[in-house]
Order: structure tokens, then C-alpha cells, then sequence
């Protein structure tokens, strides 16, 4: 099973992902890691991504979610913000279970704010949340609450994979 950590920046799908890849002691994929030059470079001036500049990138992070797949689980972190760019990375595993994390617009104002991220400003947040659609698919989805400590996070996981298993 793929577990993709989704959400906009400063939600904390990194750090919980890594969290749950090393109880499950599974790979982790940093999605960040996938985005070509010109698409960091356009975030570290501000400019945000629309799109046609995502596509590249998601393409390539499935490429990798499917070359993976016979794991018995990985954990990736992708910001996964709509509908389509979900349907994109699944399509390497119809398991994929996103894991929404999700929350008070407060506590993602002042995580972004409070940490130093490569090319990823704090002022990207808005478009990051005007492009999100919350996934409405339940039994596909499991939404984890930002606000809740990362111990608490990680058994929501943890405890949701096992009784899928």
C-alpha cells in the first residue's frame, strides 16, 4: 500500500511521513525532491506553480510511486492539492491511501513562517490553499488533524493501516 501525505505547505506531510516510513519501516519519497529546476526556481522568486508546470513533476513522482510498487508499503510526501493530480500518482497503485493533513489556517501561518524551507516562501501559502480541494472520497482518504502532536498523528496512521491490512 502507498501512502501519499498530502497537503499544503507547513502541514507537516514530511515530517509524519518519515515518522510512519520508519515504523512501517518502508522507503520514504520526499516529493519536493522530484520538481525540476525551473519549477524551483519559480517558487523561490514567489511565482507559483500552476498546472502545466506540476504535470512534469507528478508524472515523474508516479513514475517512481509504480516502480515501487511491490513493496509491501511506501510513504510519499506530495502536496497532491487536487483531484486530478491525485488520480495521476494512483494510478501506479489503486491502494493508495492519502493521508490528508489538514487544519486551522493559524497553525499553517505560523509553521510557515517559523521555518526555512530551500524555495518554498511563506507567501505561496495563499495559492496553495486556493488550489486544494479537500478529497471527498472517504474510504480513500483519512484525514490526520495538524493540530494534533506528531506522536498522536502517527498512530491515526498506523492504526488505519493495520485495520486495512
Amino acid at each position: 500500500m502507498t501512502l501519499i501525505f498530502m497537503g499544503v505547505s507547513g502541514c507537516g506531510k514530511t515530517t509524519l511521513g518519515k515518522r510512519v516510513a520508519a515504523k512501517l519501516q518502508c522507503r520514504f519519497l520526499e516529493g519536493d525532491e522530484f520538481h525540476p529546476p525551473e519549477n524551483v526556481e519559480k517558487m523561490r522568486s514567489g511565482e507559483p506553480l500552476d498546472d502545466d508546470d506540476r504535470e512534469g513533476w507528478l508524472k515523474a513522482l508516479a513514475a517512481e510511486i509504480a516502480a515501487v510498487n511491490s513493496e509491501p508499503h511506501l510513504c510519499v510526501s506530495c502536496s497532491a492539492l487536487k483531484k486530478t493530480y491525485r488520480d495521476l500518482l494512483r494510478e501506479g497503485d489503486p491502494e493508495t491511501l492519502f493521508v490528508v493533513m489538514h487544519g486551522d489556517r493559524r497553525i499553517l501561518d505560523a509553521r510557515v513562517k517559523n521555518r526555512s524551507h530551500e524555495y518554498m516562501p511563506a507567501s505561496l501559502l495563499d495559492s496553495q490553499l486556493a488550489t486544494l480541494e479537500i478529497p471527498e472520497e472517504p474510504e480513500r482518504f483519512l484525514v490526520v488533524n495538524i493540530a494534533d502532536s506528531p506522536g498522536a498523528q502517527m498512530w491515526t496512521v498506523l492504526n488505519h493501516v493495520q485495520s486495512a491490512t
